[in-house]
């Protein structure tokens, strides 16, 4: 087995998206490559209902995928097609955007006034970009949760671990979407298939991830060249950490555990015309989009 180095290391940047919704950015409209087959990782997490109520009203999506995780509060769903519903504590919803889709993402707090979620975009290959659109509405209820002997407990949300199967299924890229929970002082060892790319985002507690002989630690982005910038022991919240290849990673909990995001998904390896939610091979591709929403016509009938 090889130990997954650690080839990148940032903090998720505040911006504000939707009608005003402030949020932490991992990464994401940029270059992307690392990440294929993944674009964008969102973290909107607040306290402050002003921060957040007036939500994403509509807007357009095409050639992807978004995958919304609700930790505390609700998101109120509606679309073009007629579907509407509520995401609470623990579900998850799988949107395949496809040929198109128009939405509406309207997130309420719970009782403290508290909202938290994550919402990732996966891309579609070219050969999918105008399949039709399709929910995965997943209750938290229906999501696998595994407890190891040393207290490690993991939620699978998609794809294969520890003998059991996420929810999710028919996704293009075959990833691996996991919320772990590692407890305090303990160590594990973790397998990720060495033909996937695969980061980790960090949202509670903190330790460490390590490759075979050194430890690695989450810095924001990095001050000259990566090779000789020295990082710090432990990693922190709201940290991403992009791994190199190999077949397994490991994490060393600090004191107070750490909780995180692991994400892994085979590159798609094709061409990236992108324009704010729709993301297509080609700028022709691209600017049909727009004329079809300009027309009216961006929502295909089948």
């Amino acid at each position: 087995m090889s130990i997954r180095a650690v080839k990148r290391i940032v903090e998720a940047k505040p911006t504000m998206e939707g009608a005003g919704v402030k949020l932490r950015r991992a990464f994401g409209f940029g270059e992307t490559g690392e990440y294929d087959p993944f674009l964008l990782l969102d973290d909107f997490r607040n306290e402050n209902p002003l921060d957040y109520l007036k939500g994403f009203p509509w807007h357009p999506h095409r050639g992807i995928e978004t995958i919304t995780y609700v930790l505390a509060g609700t998101v109120n769903h509606k679309d073009s097609l007629g579907n509407s519903g509520t995401l609470g504590d623990g579900d998850v919803q799988w949107m395949t955007a496809g040929s198109g889709i128009l939405h509406q993402e309207m997130p309420r707090g719970n009782e403290r006034g508290a909202m938290h979620g994550f919402q990732l975009w996966a891309n579609l290959p070219s050969s999918l970009k105008m399949t039709d659109p399709r929910y995965q509405d997943i209750p938290g209820g229906e999501i696998p949760d595994v407890t190891d002997d040393d207290g490690t407990r993991v939620r699978i949300i998609c794809g294969s671990f520890w003998g059991k199967q996420g929810p999710v299924e028919g996704i293009a890229a075959d990833p691996r979407y996991l919320d772990i929970r590692v407890p305090p002082h303990k160590r594990k060892r973790i397998p990720v298939e060495s033909s996937r790319h695969a980061f980790a985002y960090v949202f509670e507690g903190s330790g460490t991830f390590r490759d075979s002989s050194k430890p690695f630690g989450v810095l924001t982005e990095p001050v000259g060249s990566e090779d000789d910038t020295p990082l710090r022991e432990m990693t922190g919240n709201r940290s991403l950490v992009l791994f190199d290849s190999g077949d397994e990673i490991t994490v060393q909990a600090g004191d107070e555990g750490i909780r995180f995001l692991l994400v892994s998904g085979k590159p798609i390896k094709e061409p990236v015309a992108w324009y704010g939610p729709i993301v297509m091979n080609t700028q022709e591709e691209l600017h049909q989009a727009l004329t079809d929403l300009q027309n009216d016509t961006f929502i295909k009938k089948r």
